[in-house]
Protein backbone atom coordinates (compact mmCIF):
# COMPACT_ATOMS: atom_id res chain seq x y z
CA UNK A 1 0.00 0.00 0.00
CA UNK A 2 1.25 3.46 -0.93
CA UNK A 3 0.43 6.35 1.40
CA UNK A 4 1.13 10.02 0.76
CA UNK A 5 1.11 12.52 3.62
CA UNK A 6 0.89 16.21 2.78
CA UNK A 7 2.97 18.32 5.14
CA UNK A 8 3.92 21.99 5.27
CA UNK A 9 6.62 24.19 6.71
CA UNK A 10 5.03 27.08 8.61
CA UNK A 11 6.44 30.09 10.48
CA UNK A 12 7.55 29.25 14.00
CA UNK A 13 6.39 32.63 15.26
CA UNK A 14 3.36 34.89 14.86
CA UNK A 15 5.66 37.86 14.20
CA UNK A 16 5.71 37.53 10.42
CA UNK A 17 5.75 40.42 7.94
CA UNK A 18 3.22 40.68 5.13
CA UNK A 19 4.08 41.68 1.58
CA UNK A 20 1.97 44.83 1.05
CA UNK A 21 1.65 44.22 -2.70
CA UNK A 22 0.72 40.52 -2.79
CA UNK A 23 -0.76 40.12 0.70
CA UNK A 24 1.25 36.91 1.30
CA UNK A 25 3.58 36.07 4.17
CA UNK A 26 7.26 36.97 3.89
CA UNK A 27 8.81 33.61 4.79
CA UNK A 28 12.46 34.38 3.98
CA UNK A 29 14.62 34.49 7.08
CA UNK A 30 11.75 33.50 9.38
CA UNK A 31 12.21 30.64 11.84
CA UNK A 32 10.09 27.75 10.60
CA UNK A 33 8.75 24.41 11.82
CA UNK A 34 6.53 21.59 10.63
CA UNK A 35 2.84 22.42 10.75
CA UNK A 36 1.72 20.92 14.12
CA UNK A 37 -1.46 19.37 12.68
CA UNK A 38 0.62 17.44 10.14
CA UNK A 39 2.29 15.51 12.95
CA UNK A 40 -1.01 13.70 13.57
CA UNK A 41 -1.30 12.84 9.88
CA UNK A 42 2.26 11.48 9.92
CA UNK A 43 1.61 9.38 13.01
CA UNK A 44 -1.51 7.92 11.41
CA UNK A 45 0.49 6.90 8.33
CA UNK A 46 3.35 5.49 10.40
CA UNK A 47 0.96 3.26 12.32
CA UNK A 48 -0.34 1.92 9.03
CA UNK A 49 3.25 1.24 8.06
CA UNK A 50 3.67 -0.85 11.21
CA UNK A 51 0.43 -2.79 10.78
CA UNK A 52 0.10 -3.00 6.99
CA UNK A 53 3.64 -2.57 5.69
CA UNK A 54 2.68 0.66 3.93
CA UNK A 55 5.22 2.74 2.01
CA UNK A 56 5.03 6.39 3.01
CA UNK A 57 5.92 9.44 0.94
CA UNK A 58 5.61 12.99 2.25
CA UNK A 59 4.89 15.83 -0.16
CA UNK A 60 5.38 19.49 0.65
CA UNK A 61 5.12 22.67 -1.39
CA UNK A 62 7.49 25.49 -0.60
CA UNK A 63 10.96 27.01 -1.03
CA UNK A 64 14.11 24.84 -0.94
CA UNK A 65 14.43 25.25 2.84
CA UNK A 66 11.27 23.14 3.19
CA UNK A 67 13.73 20.24 3.00
CA UNK A 68 14.02 20.50 6.79
CA UNK A 69 10.47 19.21 7.36
CA UNK A 70 11.12 16.35 4.93
CA UNK A 71 14.23 15.44 6.94
CA UNK A 72 12.20 15.59 10.13
CA UNK A 73 9.65 13.20 8.61
CA UNK A 74 12.51 10.83 7.68
CA UNK A 75 13.57 10.89 11.32
CA UNK A 76 10.09 9.70 12.28
CA UNK A 77 10.09 6.76 9.87
CA UNK A 78 8.89 8.07 6.49
CA UNK A 79 10.36 6.42 3.39
CA UNK A 80 10.37 9.09 0.65
CA UNK A 81 10.10 12.86 0.31
CA UNK A 82 9.07 15.25 -2.46
CA UNK A 83 9.29 19.05 -2.54
CA UNK A 84 7.22 21.04 -5.03
CA UNK A 85 9.41 24.11 -5.38
CA UNK A 86 9.28 26.76 -8.09
CA UNK A 87 9.03 30.54 -7.92
CA UNK A 88 6.06 30.24 -10.25
CA UNK A 89 4.18 28.50 -7.40
CA UNK A 90 4.61 31.56 -5.15
CA UNK A 91 1.55 33.44 -3.93
CA UNK A 92 -0.82 30.48 -4.37
CA UNK A 93 -4.17 30.65 -2.61
CA UNK A 94 -5.81 27.48 -1.27
CA UNK A 95 -7.17 26.47 -4.69
CA UNK A 96 -3.86 26.94 -6.52
CA UNK A 97 -2.07 25.17 -3.66
CA UNK A 98 -4.42 22.20 -3.88
CA UNK A 99 -4.03 22.09 -7.66
CA UNK A 100 -0.24 22.18 -7.43
CA UNK A 101 -0.26 19.37 -4.86
CA UNK A 102 -2.57 17.32 -7.09
CA UNK A 103 -0.21 17.73 -10.03
CA UNK A 104 2.78 16.78 -7.90
CA UNK A 105 1.00 13.68 -6.64
CA UNK A 106 0.06 12.69 -10.19
CA UNK A 107 3.68 13.16 -11.27
CA UNK A 108 4.83 10.92 -8.41
CA UNK A 109 2.49 8.13 -9.48
CA UNK A 110 -0.33 8.65 -7.00
CA UNK A 111 -1.21 6.70 -3.87
CA UNK A 112 -3.81 4.38 -2.37
CA UNK A 113 -4.40 6.73 0.56
CA UNK A 114 -3.59 10.42 1.10
CA UNK A 115 -3.55 11.76 4.65
CA UNK A 116 -3.66 15.44 5.57
CA UNK A 117 -3.75 17.28 8.86
CA UNK A 118 -6.82 19.25 9.86
CA UNK A 119 -5.40 22.59 8.68
CA UNK A 120 -2.26 24.71 8.76
CA UNK A 121 -1.43 27.24 11.46
CA UNK A 122 -0.45 29.96 8.96
CA UNK A 123 -3.64 29.87 6.90
CA UNK A 124 -6.24 28.09 9.07
CA UNK A 125 -8.54 27.58 6.07
CA UNK A 126 -8.91 23.77 6.35
CA UNK A 127 -9.80 23.70 2.64
CA UNK A 128 -6.77 22.26 0.85
CA UNK A 129 -7.45 18.62 1.70
CA UNK A 130 -10.95 18.55 0.22
CA UNK A 131 -9.92 20.59 -2.83
CA UNK A 132 -6.92 18.32 -3.44
CA UNK A 133 -9.20 15.27 -3.43
CA UNK A 134 -11.57 16.95 -5.87
CA UNK A 135 -8.73 17.69 -8.28
CA UNK A 136 -7.63 14.04 -8.04
CA UNK A 137 -11.19 12.77 -8.44
CA UNK A 138 -11.10 10.60 -5.30
CA UNK A 139 -13.32 10.23 -2.24
CA UNK A 140 -12.48 12.30 0.82
CA UNK A 141 -13.58 12.88 4.40
CA UNK A 142 -12.55 15.48 6.96
CA UNK A 143 -12.80 15.61 10.73
CA UNK A 144 -11.53 12.05 11.18
CA UNK A 145 -11.20 11.33 14.89
CA UNK A 146 -10.70 7.56 14.85
CA UNK A 147 -9.79 4.88 12.32
CA UNK A 148 -11.16 1.39 12.87
CA UNK A 149 -9.95 -0.64 9.92
CA UNK A 150 -7.88 -0.31 6.79
CA UNK A 151 -7.85 -2.74 3.87
CA UNK A 152 -6.69 -2.62 0.26
CA UNK A 153 -10.19 -1.58 -0.78
CA UNK A 154 -11.56 0.71 1.93
CA UNK A 155 -11.01 2.47 5.24
CA UNK A 156 -13.51 2.52 8.12
CA UNK A 157 -13.43 5.57 10.37
CA UNK A 158 -15.30 7.98 12.64
CA UNK A 159 -16.01 11.62 11.82
CA UNK A 160 -16.20 14.12 14.66
CA UNK A 161 -19.21 16.25 13.71
CA UNK A 162 -20.49 19.19 15.80
CA UNK A 163 -23.36 17.26 17.42
CA UNK A 164 -22.46 13.60 16.99
CA UNK A 165 -19.95 11.01 15.78
CA UNK A 166 -20.61 9.46 12.38
CA UNK A 167 -19.05 6.14 11.31
CA UNK A 168 -18.36 5.72 7.58
CA UNK A 169 -16.46 3.55 5.14
CA UNK A 170 -14.53 5.17 2.28
CA UNK A 171 -13.42 3.32 -0.82
CA UNK A 172 -9.78 3.65 -1.84
CA UNK A 173 -8.06 5.49 -3.35
CA UNK A 174 -9.19 8.24 -1.02
CA UNK A 175 -8.12 11.15 1.14
CA UNK A 176 -8.68 11.74 4.85
CA UNK A 177 -8.05 14.82 6.99
CA UNK A 178 -7.36 13.75 10.57
CA UNK A 179 -8.15 15.66 13.73
CA UNK A 180 -5.67 16.71 16.37
CA UNK A 181 -5.34 13.97 18.95
CA UNK A 182 -6.21 11.00 16.74
CA UNK A 183 -2.88 9.56 17.90
CA UNK A 184 0.02 10.82 19.98
CA UNK A 185 2.78 11.84 17.52
CA UNK A 186 6.11 10.11 18.04
CA UNK A 187 9.36 11.98 18.48
CA UNK A 188 12.01 12.09 15.75
CA UNK A 189 14.78 9.51 16.18
CA UNK A 190 18.42 10.55 16.28
CA UNK A 191 19.38 7.11 14.97
CA UNK A 192 17.13 7.61 11.95
CA UNK A 193 18.60 11.08 11.48
CA UNK A 194 22.01 9.52 10.99
CA UNK A 195 20.66 6.72 8.81
CA UNK A 196 18.72 9.05 6.49
CA UNK A 197 21.17 11.97 6.37
CA UNK A 198 22.10 11.20 2.77
CA UNK A 199 18.69 10.10 1.54
CA UNK A 200 17.64 11.77 -1.69
CA UNK A 201 14.66 14.11 -1.80
CA UNK A 202 12.92 14.64 -5.13
CA UNK A 203 12.26 18.21 -6.22
CA UNK A 204 9.51 18.88 -8.76
CA UNK A 205 9.22 22.20 -10.58
CA UNK A 206 6.45 23.40 -12.87
CA UNK A 207 8.24 21.76 -15.80
CA UNK A 208 7.84 18.33 -14.15
CA UNK A 209 4.08 18.60 -13.78
CA UNK A 210 1.49 16.90 -15.97
CA UNK A 211 -0.01 20.36 -16.57
CA UNK A 212 2.76 22.86 -17.34
CA UNK A 213 0.54 25.89 -17.97
CA UNK A 214 1.89 28.61 -15.62
CA UNK A 215 -1.51 30.31 -15.58
CA UNK A 216 -2.81 27.48 -13.39
CA UNK A 217 -0.28 28.08 -10.61
CA UNK A 218 0.81 30.76 -8.17
CA UNK A 219 -0.84 34.17 -8.24
CA UNK A 220 -2.00 33.62 -11.82
CA UNK A 221 -3.90 30.49 -10.85
CA UNK A 222 -5.38 31.93 -7.67
CA UNK A 223 -9.00 33.12 -8.00
CA UNK A 224 -8.86 34.76 -4.57
CA UNK A 225 -6.56 37.60 -3.57
CA UNK A 226 -5.79 39.01 -0.14
CA UNK A 227 -6.87 42.65 -0.08
CA UNK A 228 -5.73 43.46 3.43
CA UNK A 229 -4.17 41.55 6.30
CA UNK A 230 -3.18 42.87 9.71
CA UNK A 231 -2.42 41.56 13.21
CA UNK A 232 -5.15 41.83 15.85
CA UNK A 233 -5.00 44.84 18.14
CA UNK A 234 -3.56 44.13 21.55
CA UNK A 235 -3.85 46.07 24.77
CA UNK A 236 -1.91 45.88 28.00
CA UNK A 237 -4.20 48.10 30.06
CA UNK A 238 -5.08 46.86 33.51
CA UNK A 239 -6.41 48.17 36.80
CA UNK A 240 -6.20 47.14 40.44
CA UNK A 241 -9.17 46.95 42.79
CA UNK A 242 -9.32 47.01 46.56
CA UNK A 243 -12.19 46.10 48.86
CA UNK A 244 -13.85 43.22 50.65
CA UNK A 245 -14.51 39.89 48.98
CA UNK A 246 -18.17 40.76 48.53
CA UNK A 247 -17.39 44.19 47.04
CA UNK A 248 -14.82 42.80 44.63
CA UNK A 249 -17.15 39.99 43.54
CA UNK A 250 -19.96 42.47 42.88
CA UNK A 251 -17.66 44.77 40.93
CA UNK A 252 -16.33 41.90 38.83
CA UNK A 253 -19.87 40.73 38.12
CA UNK A 254 -20.91 44.22 37.00
CA UNK A 255 -17.85 44.49 34.72
CA UNK A 256 -18.54 41.15 33.03
CA UNK A 257 -22.20 42.00 32.63
CA UNK A 258 -21.42 45.45 31.23
CA UNK A 259 -19.12 43.92 28.60
CA UNK A 260 -21.80 41.39 27.61
CA UNK A 261 -19.88 38.39 28.92
CA UNK A 262 -22.76 37.63 31.25
CA UNK A 263 -26.40 38.15 30.37
CA UNK A 264 -29.81 37.44 31.89
CA UNK A 265 -28.40 36.10 35.15
CA UNK A 266 -30.32 38.48 37.34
Amino acid sequence: MKIIVCIKQVPGTSEVEIDPKTGVLKRDGVESKMNPYDLYALETALRFKQTHGAEITVVTMGPPQAESVIREAFMMGVDHGIILSDRRFGGSDVLATAYTLSQGIKTSGGADLIICGKQTTDGDTAQVGAELAEFLGIAHVAGVSQIHELSDREIALDLDLPLHIESVKVKLPGLVCVEKGIYEPRLPSFRRKLETAGRDIKVYTLDDMVDTDPNHYGLSGSPTQVKRIFPPESTNTHESWEGSDAELAERLFELLEDRKFLQQLR
